[in-house]
């Protein structure tokens, strides 16, 4: 009956693929007032008057709600900093920031009124560019007042981490390159639009909201409205996709304050356009400058990484933070500095995205990489397994050792592109490396009720957004009980029912909340071997679980044989509660160590169109060290995802700014993403399974993974092809076209010791 490792059927697939599952939007509630959002058409402007009396006249429109609503100070909220206001107050802060919303009978209605809400303004200076915003004289985005860094209150720096070891600039080196390359701001593009309900509840308020984390939006609506945190419910349904975009609250504080002050049920149901105003992947530059030795081991590495954020602070600090943590990715170079800086922008805000900054740097490394392979004639598989730790080995100072085989990864990436073969003409192959560290010092709570027919109903905070989490957690429960899926009912998504998780996020969901339900199953037999000693009368150390069975001496139990001795006709329950969580340090930047690592190798074989820059993507594969799979086909399905996803970046998407701030590209029109005429002729995911990590059965976070390595890959594929670094992604026809005419200006800075 072991469920691990096994493909089962996804639970609630026929829901999804019927189109009965109900997401947010199709959820109807009684007596509901909808609202819609007054923007303006610029980045940054001072907000002079807010007119609202023509639209207020319209029969059926029942509140219109600006600043003036709020007290002074304007309340604020975020899930790390409490920056954001809960409307713009003052200044509009970037495209698409709401200066008002209107409440009115239906979606039509405050859509019209809306547009004639009349808002004066002026338009003001803004900085939407890296350099822009660290110019010296550039405006600030954020007033020093709001700011919790002193030293940088008076620049658009919002925060900045420095790590390292050794001494680089000591260190000795027969080749040294150095050079700068970019990362697109990109969209998350989830199927499902944003959906934010709010109903008042007595003295507090229950919102049901497309959101990963709601355990953390319940404590920000808290925060930002002055509640007691046990007055505001969370109530998250399936997800249609959230890749980081649904992660941290949006506009559930606004909409809790209209349920409230207006006792009414209110609905705000974003358009995919709108969607692109929430959150977006942090852009970025970075510039790594790498000293190798002539057999190609690295001597030492500087990184230094900018990511524009956007107008507050969202995630995107953590972000940052999290990616220099593994800043130099699996690489071990013995002398490293690395300096990672969040900057301000009059642009969307920046949260998170799958694969949490590091796809940003993993293009850079791996790009130095080659560059360096290319100069001192190495095979560019060699110079990576040169600098790839084994098992065991520190390779971030002050964290945990490598945790997997990760030569064998990489190895079997390339193999499965034909590594070494001849290529045709105009073709190249290319390899990227991801790795990502979990959410530090997070926390998860499981309990399992065992009715009195045996059967099973599992809590977890844990959102099921399409990846398969109740799938997987089932099977654990299942494993740990031997009781078969069938009998066995999953219940998340509601905040008033279910125990704590920290966040659906970072990949950890499988060992957090799978180490916290084996917890449970534990909690559950002591508390049946407990009940079995009182009405069986043997000891406790006669007593053995297998099979779904209890076994005493000379005697099989089933649990329901248990629980109709303990209970009698009452039919009561035994209850198990789970509880995981990773050490606090407060000593540590991120307030805790890494409890392992997610890593993933991509490999690519592409064909360049000389005449048109076109890339078309022959092969693409990805090989995750994921440690155990407890559903092999949710965990390659997943990495296929993202790899899908990490093709958008690399050659087509990419929001466009106007230099006044204003997003170009709003839509499925004018946004391209990968399509099935983009997909390559083959995709192929595999799994290294060694069961080294720290979850259930040695199993290891995934599901980010899969988009890391594949700027990389298709980005050095493309360089093998056509003899040419490029620095910027996506890769556009364009791009490469420009590229291949200007080959002097995409050569790296290389500089050999002997001067040649």
């Amino acid at each position: 009956m072991a469920e691990i490792g096994k493909s089962v059927k996804r639970v609630g697939i026929e829901e999804r693929v019927s189109g009965k599952l109900k997401f947010a939007a199709d959820m109807k509630f009684g007596s509901t007032l909808h609202v819609k959002l007054v923007r303006l058409d610029v980045g940054h402007a001072r907000i002079l008057s807010v007119n609202t009396e023509q639209a207020s006249q319209l029969e059926g429109v029942h509140y219109i709600l600006t600043d003036k609503d709020f007290p002074i100070p304007m309340p604020r909220y975020g899930p790390f900093l409490n920056d954001q206001p809960i409307i713009a107050t003052g200044e509009t802060k970037f495209f698409g920031d709401p200066v008002a919303a209107v409440v009115a009978e239906t979606e039509d209605l405050a859509a019209k009124a809306a547009s004639l809400v009349k808002v004066a303004y002026e338009e003001l200076p803004g900085v939407y560019t890296l350099q822009q915003a660290l110019a010296p004289d550039a405006p600030l985005v954020q007033d020093p007042s709001i700011r919790t860094h002193p030293t940088l209150s008076k620049t658009n720096i919002l925060d900045e981490w420095i790590f390292g070891w050794g001494d680089p600039d000591k260190a000795t080196a027969d080749l040294e390159v150095e050079d700068r390359f970019t990362f697109p701001m990109t969209t998350h593009f989830a199927i499902e639009p944003h959906v934010f309900i709010a109903e008042p509840d007595h003295d507090g308020v229950t919102i049901t909201s497309t959101v990963q984390h709601p355990f953390l939006l319940r404590r920000v609506v808290a925060h930002a409205l002055s509640m007691p945190v046990s007055q505001v419910r969370v109530i998250v349904p399936e997800l249609g996709g959230g890749f980081g975009g649904k992660g941290y609250p949006k506009f559930e504080p606004l909409m809790a304050f209209l349920a409230m002050k207006l006792q009414r049920t209110v609905r705000l149901r974003l358009s995919l356009e709108e969607t692109f105003l929430l959150g977006r992947r942090n852009s970025s530059s970075v510039r790594v400058k790498a000293g190798f030795q002539r057999d190609g081991k690295l001597t030492y590495m500087k990184v230094y990484a900018d990511y524009l954020i956007g107008a507050y602070a969202n995630a995107s600090p953590r972000v940052a933070a999290k990616a220099a943590v593994a800043g130099c990715g699996i690489f071990n170079p013995p002398n490293v500095h690395i300096h990672a800086r969040a900057i301000l922008s009059h642009t969307v805000p920046g949260t998170a995205f799958r694969g949490f900054g590091s796809p940003q740097i993993m293009w850079a490394l791996d790009s130095i990489m080659d560059m360096a392979a290319r100069k001192l004639d190495i095979d560019r598989l060699e110079i990576r397994l040169k600098n790839t730790p084994k098992k065991g080995e520190v390779f971030i100072y002050g964290e945990k050792p490598c945790d997997g085989e990760w030569e064998e990864g990489l190895t079997k990436a390339a193999k499965a592109i034909h590594w070494g073969e001849p290529l045709k003409p105009n073709h190249g192959r290319g390899l990227g490396i991801g790795i990502k560290t979990p959410a530090p010092a997070t926390v998860s709570q499981s309990i399992i009720r065992m009715h009195h027919d045996g059967s099973i109903t599992l809590l977890v905070g844990t959102t099921e957004m399409g990846q398969g989490a109740r799938t997987v957690m089932a099977q654990l429960a299942s494993d740990g009980l031997q009781i078969p899926m069938s009998r066995i009912k999953v219940i998340n998504g509601d905040t008033g029912i279910v125990p704590f998780d920290s966040v659906t996020a970072s990949s950890r969901s499988t060992v957090f909340m799978g180490n916290a339900i084996q917890l449970a199953c534990k909690d559950l037999k002591e508390k049946l071997r407990e009940i079995t000693v009182e009405c069986f009368g043997v000891r406790p150390e006669d007593i053995r679980f297998e099979n779904g069975k209890v076994c005493i001496p000379g005697r099989e139990l089933e649990y329901t044989d248990l629980l109709k001795a303990n209970f009698g006709f009452v039919s009561g329950e035994v209850i198990g509660i789970g509880t995981y969580k990773e050490a606090l340090d407060p000593k540590h930047p991120l307030g805790g160590g890494v409890s392992f690592y997610e890593v993933i190798f991509a490999g690519a074989e592409v064909e360049v169109d000389k005449e048109t820059g076109s890339v078309h993507v022959h092969k693409l594969v990805t090989v995750g060290d994921i440690g155990k799979a407890i559903n092999p086909t949710l965990v390659e399905s997943q990495d296929e995802g993202g790899a899908i996803q990490g093709l958008g970046h690399s050659l087509m998407e990419h929001l466009i700014m106007d230099d006044r701030g204003r997003i170009l590209n709003l839509g499925a029109l004018d946004y391209r993403i990968p399509t099935t005429q983009d997909t390559p002729d083959i995709l192929q995911s595999m799994l290294v399974e060694n069961m080294d990590g720290s979850g259930p059965s040695g199993a290891k976070g995934t599901g980010e993974s899969g988009i890391i390595p594949i700027g990389s890959a298709i980005g050095l594929a493309v360089a093998e092809a056509t003899g040419v670094f490029f620095h910027d992604l996506p890769l556009t026809p364009e791009r490469v076209w420009e590229g291949l005419h200007n080959q002097k200006l995409n050569e790296p800075k290389i500089q050999n010791k002997e001067g040649s």
